[in-house]
């Protein structure tokens, strides 16, 4: 069980997060301490606000009197709601807010359902509830309540996690945002790419693709993106999720930022050079289309090709997996662009490679990592997972955190009250 307490200025916007949630059916209230209610049980918010104004009117200097709490037990824990209730109850007395006036909400927006509990850190003298030690005093808690209710360790599960965690995105298996979140909320901190061409080849690996959005609000031209999951085919197969879901890196603003980074950065990479000789060595090592994918594929390197309804070439892209680089065909070299490759796979009229000196071209007919002819199922991991999807788990496997059931509206809302605190 894992523990998120965020602090904020506004009792109105944590009361309206949920109660918003609460009208669009994927939240209820579950149960109030010291809240006004209806007399048929309902809750409105403003009897929910009403039922803090006396300890928020004696706040003496407590600039985020207002506390958001958020109590996640694992996925696979079945809790009932009058397990919620108690656990809900326990926690805050152990927390020092067994006194306070909160209210809980028990949410169902995501594959896991999990509480959230608003309340004050004041007291009705207007004096600032203690939060020293606040991180371990949450930690101590929430161990002995998994004790207690028999749930699953949230530390033990951290240290025992072996599984891939980086895969393409499934739409069929449900909970996209989370999935896609998984991939785009972190490809930023490990990738560098230049244009929005380039990165979305990247995502076309994880079956994810993205947009730009532009319009004007109050008379300002604003620009944005937002994400869609693909299917099989490569077609849109999700409604769209905007970039803010995802994390501040996912955004337009952000996003121009890391292009430019990334020109810096790519340059002068050695790297770039390094690729260019592998995809030569490639071309002449091969025959066809696959052989090249499958080969370039076994030296961890990924093609990206784009073709108009006609099946003409117009882009080609080269995933770096051991740079960690994402390079068009063009910014390798002349002879590796786009309507080259066309020439080759669509007219048979394969490129001409000069190789710098003789061993090059010896290592290009021996070399190990480039093989002579598609793979067969059985020397694939896993057949039933997308091309990209072993290479990947190979990589990444262990190296970015488990977001799956993870609420990113959730996120996003706790990041805007850091922000509006620090307005």
């Amino acid at each position: 069980m894992v523990a998120k307490i965020g602090r904020g200025k506004s009792l109105f916007g944590a009361l309206s997060y949920n109660m918003d949630k609460v009208k669009s059916n994927t939240a209820t209230v579950l149960a109030g301490q010291k809240i006004i209610g209806s007399p048929d049980g309902t809750f409105t918010t403003a009897q929910i606000s009403n039922s803090f104004q006396a300890y928020l009117a004696a706040n003496r200097k407590t600039e985020k009197p207002v506390v958001h709490i958020s109590i996640n037990p694992d996925p696979g824990d079945k809790v009932s709601n009058n397990d919620y209730k108690a656990i809900a109850k326990d926690y805050m007395e152990k927390m020092g807010y067994g006194k306070q006036p909160f209210i809980i909400f028990i949410h169902n927006d995501i594959e896991r359902s999990h509480i959230h509990i608003v309340t004050v850190c004041v007291d009705e003298e207007g004096r600032k509830i203690s939060d020293a030690f606040e991180k371990r005093k949450s930690m101590a808690a929430c161990r002995e309540l998994e004790h207690n209710y028999n749930l699953k360790s949230a530390v033990e599960k951290k240290q025992n996690r072996t599984e891939p965690i980086f895969k393409p995105v499934n739409y069929k298996a449900g909970d996209v945002k989370s999935q896609m979140a998984a991939v785009i909320r972190y490809l930023p901190k490990y990738y560098q790419y230049t244009t929005l061409g380039t990165y979305n080849a990247l995502l076309s690996l994880f079956n994810i693709t993205t947009e730009e959005v532009k319009g004007q609000y109050n008379g300002i031209a604003r620009q944005g993106l937002v994400y869609f999951a693909l299917n099989e085919k490569g077609e849109k197969a999700s409604n769209p999720f905007k970039a803010s879901l995802f994390g501040k890196g996912a955004g337009y603003t952000e996003m121009q930022s890391h292009f430019t980074a990334s020109r810096a950065h790519m340059q002068n990479s050695p790297s770039r050079l390094t690729l260019n000789s592998t995809v030569e060595k490639a071309i002449l090592a091969t025959k066809n289309e696959t052989e090249f994918k499958n080969g370039l594929r076994e030296a961890g390197i990924n093609t990206v090709v784009r073709r108009t309804a006609d099946n003409r070439i117009y882009g080609i892209t080269f995933i770096d997996h051991q740079s960690r680089s994402v390079w068009n065909g063009l910014q390798l070299a002349k002879n590796l662009s786009a309507a080259v490759f066309n020439e080759w796979w669509n007219n048979g009229i394969k490129p001409e490679i000069q190789l710098q000196n003789q061993s090059d071209v010896k290592s290009a007919n021996i070399n190990p990592m480039i093989k002579q002819s598609p793979l067969s199922e059985n020397e694939k991991t896993n057949p039933n997972l997308s091309e990209v999807a072993n290479t990947l788990s190979d990589i990444f496997s262990g190296l970015l955190p488990q977001t799956q059931g993870e609420d990113h509206e959730e996120e996003a809302f706790a990041r805007q009250m850091k922000k509006k605190s620090k307005g």
